[in-house]
């Protein structure tokens, strides 16, 4: 089966303005672009330091010593790389000019009401305006969206998120602490791309848990999405499997009246080493017995999949593509079925007397 999972490159020239120099920019969004041929014309964060280590790993011309000097230096046509935590965001995109390109790092805000607050900045400030919810585009993620969009596997009725592994969370001491943690940093990536699928839920069911020996606010959930009576759509995830990595689990899969697609996301698992993706499809031979295929695709979430999400922002700004896939205003909707778990999980399920 030839399926065309690739992101298409924008048709222009448009340099980055990165804000941040996090691990994240590091590991993912520098490789990703250099893989891209993107020209990343400046950097700047809080610690300079920081910036200047990665200016020099990846030949970047400008080090900036705060957001008003690259916005003040930056070309005209620059698109910003909001790289940040949450809670900047806000002051990051009053600076920007107007009518400017920024891909925002998920997720979008701390709760709804943060949200809500960036979407106006973003439209009272006219800025061509995304999140960087890069697993829509990973490659598994998008040859099984062709697909279903094709109709191979006939209707889709049943969506499932399974993650069972074992998260080193030291590695990410900017948000280990956050009192939201697992739904709002790793889980609404799942809940986004079941959007990009499906839209909206009806509603939302969702309890997240703690770790009895860990000081974390959360570190597992289930979350089912009501998309009506004959779909069935849910994400479990446990980041504290540390027995082995004999049954560990990560893993998408999809199930249509036509047929099935499995992608194994061999990112989380072994983390930050990972292990390979794998991506399976089964249709119904002659004699009606199912055939599991197995598709090599390249690149994986980490870091080809960001090229997905700066593409279609520099496309979008272009003109070359009429769709801004994860617009702020597309994103929202996200963010209240986020917003919608925490609710969930605090008011409980239905008491026995």
């Amino acid at each position: 089966m030839n399926i065309p999972y690739k992101p298409k490159l924008p048709e222009t020239k448009q340099p980055i303005i990165i804000i941040g120099a996090s691990g994240i920019v590091k590991d993912a969004h520098l490789p990703a672009y250099k893989m891209a041929g993107f020209e990343v014309f400046g950097i700047t964060n809080r610690t300079i330091s920081k910036a200047h280590d990665l200016a020099k790993e990846f030949n970047i011309a400008h080090v900036f010593e705060n957001v008003a000097e690259a916005v003040k230096n930056a070309p005209s046509n620059a698109v910003y790389d909001i790289t940040v935590l949450p809670d900047q965001y806000i002051e990051i995109l009053e600076q920007l000019p107007n009518g400017a390109a920024v891909l925002i790092q998920k997720p979008m805000g701390n709760d709804l009401a943060q949200a809500r607050e960036i979407v106006e900045v973003c439209e009272r400030k006219n800025l061509v305006a995304a999140i960087n919810f890069q697993l829509r585009f990973a490659s598994f993620v998008s040859a099984a969206r062709y697909i279903i969009d094709q109709g191979i596997i006939g209707d889709l009725y049943d969506f499932e998120f399974k993650v069972t592994v074992n998260t080193p969370w030291e590695l990410f001491p900017l948000i280990k602490e956050h009192p939201r943690l697992e739904i709002l940093f790793h889980s609404v990536h799942y809940i986004d791309c079941i959007r990009s699928f499906l839209g909206n839920p009806k509603s939302v069911m969702a309890k997240t848990a703690k770790h009895p020996l860990k000081k974390l606010s959360s570190c597992r959930s289930t979350i089912i999405l009501d998309y009506g009576e004959d779909k069935h759509v849910v994400i479990n995830t446990n980041h504290d499997h540390h027995f082995g990595p004999k049954h560990e689990e990560s893993y998408i899969k999809w199930e249509g009246t036509k047929g099935a697609i499995k992608a194994k996301m061999g990112l989380l698992m072994n983390y930050p080493h990972g292990l390979p993706d794998e991506f399976e499809y089964a249709l119904a031979n002659e004699n009606g017995a199912y055939e599991w295929k197995k598709i090599e695709l390249e690149g994986s979430w980490f870091p080809e999949a960001f090229i997905g999400t700066m593409s279609n922002l520099m496309r979008f700004k272009e003109g070359s593509e009429t769709q801004l896939l994860a617009s702020v205003q597309d994103v929202l909707d996200t963010m209240k079925v986020v917003e919608a778990c925490y609710i969930s999980n605090t008011n409980g399920g239905v008491l026995l007397s």
